[in-house]
């Protein structure tokens, strides 16, 4: 028999005791100052909030020796530079409603503390309405006169010189510049109004003058293809408003280092805001892209806390949901305009008519019922106009749940052609690509992407038009839930109904699933519910059946589009163009692939070698 483990030895007991001030800066430094950037990231904010209009950076050794910030702000009085420097001293808020709705980028009163423990830094400011100006050393306390314009400098040297241990974690000298330059350019794009300028080892490495217009200030900080492969965004939801420029889905990223999301002028990054981004680009991206966008988010102070985290870079909001809605919107309305230009959608008629009745397709789901009077393989079904060109093709015909356009008119003179987007079709390539010109060149169009991009969104729109119908189950389907699932259920009760599903509570830690969205009655129930309750812990929910249901519309569309080597004639090429200048996202297909590129003159006298 084994003899019992033996007790462990008492811990030697230590008494509670306060700490020195010194340490607690230092520990107040290791949440706020993670590396150079975040000192240049702090001392911005001030300068920004003392009103600057010109700030000026400059760096030794990625920051590591030297970080000075110069502005040209109001500045500080002389009696308030040594208590800049105090834990929890500050001129942003004096109450607790202050906090509530803060409006400035500094408020918490620790940066300059923080930084003062890990690294010397000295003060020198001149206060608008003062006859001279101040230097504050950080080290003795020392005040003394010096000679300076109206602002303030701060200058910070031989960062974590008081904790040495730290500066084993930097990276080298480049890295930490990028950094540095990364937290200027975001600090820029929110505000257009300030020039900024950062120097490095003597030499001017980013500069940034001051502009009239975002646009300008995002061109010049993220480059002119930015603002080129983007589109405007401008949304107003209740108290929420949504500005700046989203990437178009051919502009997207392998990385997501160019995506800029700000809040009441604060750069942020936050889970449900890149959720309703994401969201937002679900149906014209798909994969691990990642799409660029810069967007401003205004709302009242008193809706969003930013007193989170000692960085101020999270935010938490009072309604979740109500902004998640708010981006996610704001971004898909962007997106659906086509950006070959906005055809007269007004005057055409509907691309869904009365129709007599019609057997379905065997391929369709029963759930859904879209009525068809005439197959693809009758391609006057789809652009009505010559066939003579299409009686001899080898495909075999096939239906689909959708009916014919209106008419088409035949192709107008050449001149009238010039202002249409997409402009005239010329010919079909291969049975694949239509190729067509416009005032800018050759335009070459995949024929089977865009009319599956073109089915897709009309039956989305027919789709819409209805309300979700409930299919009860036979059987509920019941799973073993957890605590949050369990009150998110009970919470959202009234919710659920709303989005086709009923899930009621069956034991204390089991839910039942007993009605599920009837486009959807064959998929998993307890896998959609699941989906379902956790985006409604966080989200806007009704995103999980909506992508369920596009899902579902994107294979039947994927179907019922023309397919390769079906010959068109002319008409119905124009046809198809006119659709797809008059159709939502028109620019990718379902899969995120574009359906058409543009060939400018410029370019194909360069293939030729015109002009040389």
């Amino acid at each position: 028999m084994s003899a019992l483990p033996s007790s462990p030895a008492p811990v030697a007991r230590r008494p509670i005791r306060e700490l020195p001030d010194e340490l607690i800066s230092q520990i107040a430094a290791g949440e706020v100052v993670e590396r150079p950037a975040s000192v240049v990231r702090e001392l911005l904010d001030n300068a920004l909030d003392a009103g600057a209009r010109q700030v000026t950076v400059r760096l030794s050794a990625g920051g590591v020796r030297l970080i000075s910030v110069e502005d040209d702000g109001q500045g500080l009085p002389r009696d308030e530079l040594p208590l800049a420097l105090r834990r929890h001293a500050t001129s942003k808020i004096a109450s607790l409603n202050d906090l509530e709705t803060v409006g400035t980028m500094g408020f918490r009163g620790e940066a300059l503390a923080a930084i003062n423990a890990i690294a010397e830094l000295s003060l020198q400011s001149r206060f608008h309405a003062a006859d001279g100006a101040f230097a504050l050393d950080g080290r003795t306390g020392e005040l003394r006169p010096v000679a300076r314009a109206t602002g303030t400098t701060v200058e910070v040297r031989e960062l974590f010189f008081a904790t040495p241990a730290r500066r084993k974690f930097l990276k080298t000298d480049a890295t930490e510049l990028a950094h540095c330059i990364e937290a200027v350019r975001r600090h820029a794009l929110a505000r257009p109004d300030v020039g900024f300028s950062v120097w490095h080892e003597g030499r001017l490495v980013e500069q940034w003058r001051a502009a009239d217009a975002r646009e300008r200030r995002l061109a010049d900080a993220l480059g002119e293809d930015f603002v080129a492969q983007s589109v405007a965004v401008e949304h107003a939801a209740g108290p929420v408003r949504v500005a700046g420029r989203a990437g178009i889905p051919d502009a997207a990223r392998s990385r997501a280092d160019q995506q800029f999301f700000y809040v009441n002028g604060r750069f942020v990054r936050d889970k449900v805001l890149a959720h309703a981004v994401r969201s937002a680009y679900e149906d014209v991206l798909h994969g691990q892209r990642q799409p660029v966008y810069a967007l401003y988010l205004e709302i009242d102070p008193a809706r969003v806390d930013v007193n989170v985290h000692p960085t101020k870079i999270e935010v938490r909001f009072r309604d979740g949901r109500e902004v998640h809605q708010a981006v996610r919107h704001a971004i898909e309305n962007a997106l659906a305009a086509p950006r070959a230009g906005e055809a007269a959608a007004a005057a055409a008629e509907p691309f869904f008519k009365p129709l007599s009745p019609r057997p379905v397709p065997s391929w369709t789901q029963p759930a859904i019922h879209f009525a068809a009077e005439r197959g693809l393989g009758d391609s006057a079904a789809m652009w009505p106009g010559e066939r003579n060109d299409i009686a001899a093709t080898p495909a075999a015909p096939f239906t689909a749940p959708f009916t014919a356009p209106a008419p088409i008119k035949p192709a107008p003179a050449a001149d009238e052609a010039q202002a249409w987007p997409l402009g005239r079709a010329l010919a079909q390539l291969q049975g694949i690509y239509i190729l067509a010109e416009n005032s800018q060149g050759l335009v070459i169009v995949d024929m089977h992407a865009a009319h599956e991009r073109i089915v897709y969104e009309r039956l989305k729109t027919q789709l819409d038009g209805a309300a979700i119908t409930s299919q009860p189950l036979l059987i509920p389907a019941t799973f073993a839930a957890t605590p949050q699932e369990v009150a998110t259920a009970e919470a959202c009760a009234a919710v659920l109904p709303a989005l086709g599903l009923e899930i009621t509570p069956f034991s204390p830690r089991t839910l039942a699933v007993r009605a599920v969205p009837g486009t959807l009655a064959d998929g998993d129930p307890v896998e959609l519910a699941r989906s379902v309750l956790a985006e409604l812990a966080n989200h806007d929910a009704s995103t999980v059946v909506q992508r369920a249901q596009n899902e579902l519309l994107s294979t039947m569309a994927c179907h019922g589009a023309v397919r390769a080597n079906r010959r068109l004639t002319i008409d119905e090429m124009n046809g198809l163009l006119r659709q797809m200048e008059a159709t939502e996202r028109s620019d990718q297909c379902n899969h995120g692939r574009p359906t058409w590129r543009q060939v400018s003159i410029r370019e194909l006298d360069s293939l030729f070698l015109r002009g040389r």
